[in-house]
């Protein structure tokens, strides 16, 4: 009988191999991505049996991943188990994402007898009956006023660029996509599942990304230049796109791309 595969994503190294020991001390195969980024590459080493994500993470969060690894795998059956150090703060939201079982972070043996106690209810009864609480705390935890309110913070940045007008399009530094607001997704046709972590020319007609590839080469040599504007034909539509450096401090982190139609304005 083959092993059981389990994917691991967290940023946090120990996290990752902490979770994979356990694991497979359970005889699963354990593929391990550290990072959101990093683990929907990893997607493609599936199906799986179970999924452990993190909720909180840089570029591509957790949330993200598992939205994407439910429709990629809807037709297998899959567990996944979102482990994170702000569950409790972050309750509100968690109830409407496909996950199993919600591990709040805490002393690893006792998270290591909890989700030991996850796996036996898969063997045995194939996952989480509706009368039990999906929700597994190490101890009492109480929400923190300082989590709480980075959370609050950072909720309402996302609904300020979901708000815009135009679509927003974050471009890491290997040119690759780790964000779009709903209007983005509108304007190029795609779904999460089909732009996340990928080429962001991967979008337009081959005849057309020459002039999108200079616009990424102009802002990173002017630095000075604080953007480009440029008209792509797509799908029998013209595109308008201004293209921005992304920078954090002193360190360029990769591009943001606005995109609109022309008769948007």
């Amino acid at each position: 009988m083959p092993a059981k595969q389990a994917l691991v994503v967290d940023n946090d190294f120990f996290f990752v191999e902490f979770l994979g020991e356990l694991l497979e001390k359970r005889e699963f195969q354990v593929t391990k991505a550290y990072n959101g980024k990093e683990g929907l590459l990893k997607l493609e080493n599936g199906p799986f049996d179970v999924i452990f994500a993190d909720l909180i993470m840089p570029k591509i969060d957790g949330i993200q991943l598992i939205k994407i690894a439910r429709t990629k795998f809807r037709d297998v059956p899959l567990f996944i188990i979102a482990i994170s150090g702000s569950i409790v703060e972050q309750m509100d939201e968690l109830g409407e994402t496909e996950v199993d079982w919600f591990v709040a972070k805490g002393p690893l043996d006792e998270m290591e007898t909890q989700i030991n106690a996850i796996l036996d209810q898969i063997n045995q009864a194939g996952g989480p009956r509706k009368d039990r609480n999906r929700f597994v705390e190490p101890g009492v935890l109480h929400p923190r006023q300082v989590t709480g309110e980075l959370i609050d913070t950072l909720n309402f940045q996302k609904g300020v660029i979901e708000s815009i007008g135009f679509g927003i399009v974050v471009v890491d530094k290997d040119a690759r996509v780790i964000n779009a607001t709903s209007r983005a997704l509108e304007l190029l046709n795609r779904s999460p599942e089909d732009i996340l972590n990928k080429h962001i020319t991967s979008f337009f007609p081959k005849e057309e990304r020459a002039y999108l590839i200079d616009a990424l080469k102009a802002v990173v040599r002017n630095q000075a230049l604080p953007r480009v504007r440029i008209a792509i034909l797509t799908d029998a539509k013209t595109l308008r796109l201004t293209v921005s450096l992304l920078k954090v401090g002193r360190d360029i982190m990769g591009w943001v791309i606005a995109i609109e139609e022309p008769a948007d304005e």
